[in-house]
């Protein structure tokens, strides 16, 4: 039974059961800080487990989209480790408990395929319990399993809990025994290899309260509302109705590894058995290829591009490690146009829209793969020089630091950097690559978190939220309102009151303040208290429902409990209000230029500008931009209404309302339209007609990453502000080349070109003044114990380059059966640098460049053996440096 089937079923089965189909959030979609990915089928359901939205239906099924970061590493090693998986579920809110849940599975997984079932036999299905749960026990000998074939296991292996305080209870496992070939006889507690987990039944039935530590949790008691959480592993199921070993070998996965495997000449499964400790090297290789391109093409498929940071570096290593295995496997060219598509042909039949969209995928996967090979070459020659630099020195190991300058540098992944290093007998400070990579990551977490929370504790937002309830926001229709104020919140939390000077957190009952989000900024403004008044900042939603006013206190006193007046500043909000309608103009626009993948990939909507990122694999041409901005200038002129209503998720896109990949969107959703010309979901705020824009102008076009492309504009008045200050700019400039307007483009080019002729022609008389002396100051050269030792100072200015060039010059002026070293100072800018020739006479009687520059610098600096280079003192040093190393040689 093909993977698609056994998805097909599963839906099919509940939805008859009176369950909603819900459809897979996607992958990136989740609100939850400490996920970059949904991980698990209930993620995108904990809000209704625990109590925090009200679900809009009792019983839902869901095959949810999944990826594991932490397997990534164990990929290739096992049979059954996969980042990517797909997870069957079904879910009761309260409706029905274990006598429900535990007889649809049964019935599902032992009816007769021609039934619609998956027609396992019953006689090989073995159930786990909790230790005491006797109902869960009773109910399945009720549907037929016989007493010995249902387990009793203990808390690690059969009770559930999200390890917080929340909802927890014991669980029920289903395995399915796949013979004796596969291991010993006894059930799951004897062996998990052959009997094989597919199906966990979660009941919630416990609540568990604050403790020391997970293990330490108290139960608190029952739950009144009991609710169901199963999770049934699709890539499980499938290798058993398919009767294969593992995942590597079901429908959705088997194709890509033996393209793989074809294209690199090897033959997965010819070394291994069914344990996969047995595999051969090769077979790790292919499933780590296999399994990669697979999850690759999921993730960009919803939306998530290569970057360095957050979900973009998951997807960037995954990509690299699948190109990286295909390399170490023979094949040495571009394997992702090669594998992709087998990929896409795997995973459509389950997913349509990879095939609809695969140009787009198509284009980023490739395009990252270019930029890795080129990394390659690039950081491979940048690892070779470290690596020599630490066996100069006499290390055994790589630094962290030069580990990490590698990765956030030049993108060169770690695992590679360990992988030559060792190849080469040297070990890594993975230690302090870990922690320099903590660091960055703790910096950025912080740096989010605080603009979210103020660095207030989420439980202090939770307890105001669940006290009063979502807050009202009204800010489409009014721009002030009469309020309460519900809680007035400080760094440590809720507080009765705050006074003249401080900085608080206001949360009222209503308010017509926008919280930032969706890339518009927030509403500024007052808000008056009695006799009190404070001054709105900031607004932010820190968690879903509850509308926080950041404030500082200008008058008076504020009290939790009274009323209000709240008044946004208007002249901001229609500002922000044409930036974000333009946005929409602009990413319209560009789609109509570049195609459908144009897709949006963040924004910034401030007063009278904006800032548009979208994804397109290539820059976009000046004329295609002019184009754009034509466009959308015409769309302006032609001042069509903007309208904004609240439809159903499904009426929305049938009728072709733009949302943003990665976006969870609820049943109900909001579209923004622009006449016909745009329509998107949007919970921002927008002008009523686009004339009201007045003129928008884009200044710029460049990159902002692998794939991805930022547009900036100005809107309104600043647009017409800024071609005013152009018009005046050119104005002057044709007056002083005395030429009409249209020729000063003309005219500012000869003279750039003649500048850049004339400093090229300097730069060769320079070079000529700094080289004219080498063979004098070769002859010079005085004796330092048996070495030939030049030391001198540039011309005052010299570049760079030419120091290089000089010290080389000098060096090889003196007789090579000679040790000699050439040591050359420079001074430009305040600071004076540094430059040490060793020719290979003086190599041999143990004198190294980068040595002597160290010396000089006091362990600074660095380059090769035969040449380095420092800096960075006070320019008065030069001839203290020359000295210096003069000091080295003599002493050497």
């Amino acid at each position: 039974m093909k993977t698609a089937e056994i998805k097909r079923r599963y839906l099919a089965h509940f939805e008859a059961n009176g369950h909603a189909v819900v459809p897979s959030a996607p992958l990136p979609a989740i609100s939850d800080p400490n996920l970059l990915f949904v991980n698990a089928g209930m993620v995108q359901f904990v809000p209704y487990f625990l109590g925090q939205q009200t679900p809009p239906y009792t019983r839902a099924v869901s095959v949810q989209k999944c990826i594991r970061t932490p397997d990534i590493d164990e990929v290739g090693k096992t049979s059954r480790h996969g980042t990517f998986f797909q997870m069957n579920g079904n879910f009761s809110f309260g409706d029905y408990f274990k006598d429900g849940a535990i007889p649809l599975a049964w019935d599902l997984v032992t009816k007769p395929q021609e039934q619609g079932g998956f027609g396992l036999d019953p006689d090989r299905v073995w159930p786990t319990v909790y230790l005491d749960d006797d109902e869960a026990f009773a109910i399945w000998r009720s549907v037929g399993v016989p007493a010995e074939r249902i387990v009793r296991r203990g808390k690690a292996d059969n009770f559930w809990s999200m390890g917080i305080p929340g909802p927890c209870g014991p669980c029920s496992e289903l395995f399915y025994d796949r013979g004796p070939s596969y291991g010993r006889e006894g059930g799951p507690a004897v062996d998990e290899d052959r009997y094989m987990e597919f199906w966990n039944l979660v009941f919630m039935q416990f609540e568990r309260g604050p403790g020391t530590g997970k293990e330490n949790y108290p139960i608190l008691g029952e739950l009144p509302a009991k609710n169901i959480d199963t999770g049934m592993g699709l890539e499980r199921m499938a290798s058993i109705l398919q009767g294969v070993d593992n995942l590597y070998e079901i429908d959705e996965v088997r194709p890509i590894l033996d393209r793989a495997a074809e294209l690199t000449g090897k033959r997965y499964g010819a070394h291994s058995g069914h344990v996969a400790s047995e595999s051969h090297p090769d077979d790790v290789k292919l499933r780590v290829v296999a399994d990669h391109v697979r999850t690759a093409l999921m993730l960009i498929g919803d939306g998530v591009t290569p970057s360095n940071e957050g979900r973009g570096y998951v997807l960037r290593r995954i990509m690299r490690r699948a190109i990286r295995a295909v390399r170490l496997l023979g094949w040495q060219e571009r394997a992702l146009p090669e594998l992709l598509p087998v990929a896409r042909d795997c995973m459509s039949p389950s997913y349509p829209e990879l095939a609809g969209d695969f140009d787009r995928i198509a284009d980023y996967a490739y395009a990252e793969e270019d930029a890795f090979l080129s990394t390659l070459r690039a950081g491979t020659t940048i690892l070779d020089t470290a690596i020599a630099e630490t066996r100069t020195a006499g290390r055994s190991a790589l630094s962290g630091e030069k580990a990490f300058q590698l990765h956030d540098t030049y993108g060169f992944p770690i695992d590679l950097t360990l992988e030559i290093a060792a190849e080469q007998g040297l070990q890594v400070d993975a230690e302090g690559f870990r922690r320099l990579m903590a660091d960055q990551r703790a910096r950025a977490k912080a740096d989010a978190q605080a603009r979210k929370t103020g660095h207030t504790d989420l439980s202090a937002y939770r307890a105001v939220l669940d006290e009063g309830g979502p807050v009202s926001f009204t800010g489409y229709t009014e721009v002030s309102r009469e309020s309460t104020v519900r809680a007035v919140l400080g760094g440590d939390g809720s507080r009765s009151a705050a006074v003249e000077g401080d900085t608080v957190e206001l949360v009222l009952d209503t308010t017509p303040f926008y919280a930032e989000g969706g890339g518009q900024q927030p509403d500024l403004g007052m808000i008056t208290v009695g006799g009190g008044q404070v001054e709105v900042f900031d607004v932010q939603q820190p968690v879903p429902g509850l509308i926080v006013h950041r404030a500082r206190v200008v008058r008076g006193e504020v009290r939790a409990g009274e009323t209000a007046f709240a008044e946004i500043d208007t002249s901001r909000r229609r500002a922000i209000s044409r930036s974000h309608t333009a946005t929409h103009l602009v990413h319209q626009t560009m789609r109509n230029f570049l195609g459908e993948s144009a897709t949006q990939a963040g924004s910034l909507n401030a007063p009278g500008r904006l800032r548009f990122d979208f994804n397109t694999p290539t820059g976009v041409a000046p004329s295609v931009l002019r184009d754009v901005e034509q466009q959308v200038n015409e769309v302006l002129l032609a001042d069509l209404e903007v309208h904004a209503f609240i439809t159903s998720l499904d009426e929305a896109r049938r009728i072709g309302a733009m949302a943003l990949f990665g976006e969870k969107y609820g049943e109900q959703v909001r579209v923004v339209e622009v006449g016909d010309y745009a329509r998107e979901l949007c919970g921002g705020t927008h002008v009523a007609r686009s004339g009201q824009l007045g003129l928008v102008k884009i200044l710029s076009e460049s990159s902002i990453g692998s794939g991805v492309r930022r547009v900036e504009a100005l809107v309104g008045m600043d647009a017409f502000h800024f071609l005013a200050r152009e018009h005046l700019l050119v104005s002057r400039l044709a007056e002083l080349y005395r030429v009409p307007n249209e020729q000063v483009a003309d005219r500012v080019e000869q003279t750039v070109t003649q500048l850049r002729d004339a400093e090229k022609e300097l730069e060769k008389l320079r070079a000529q003044l700094v080289l004219g002396g080498a063979a004098a100051l070769a002859a010079q050269a005085r004796d330092v114990q048996g070495v030939a030792y030049v030391g001198t100072e540039a011309p005052e200015g010299a570049a760079g380059n030419d120091v290089r060039t000089l010290a080389q010059e000098i060096r090889g002026r003196i007789d090579p059966a000679r040790p000699a070293v050439v040591a050359v100072a420079a001074r430009a800018n305040g600071k004076a640098s540094l430059v040490v020739a060793v020719n290979p006479a003086a190599r041999g009687r143990g004198l190294a460049a980068s040595d002597l520059v160290k010396a000089a610098f006091s362990g600074r600096g660095g380059g090769s053996p035969d040449l380095a280079q420092g800096g960075g003192l006070p320019a008065a040093e030069a001839p203290t440096l020359l000295l210096t190393v003069e000091k080295a040689i003599a002493e050497a």
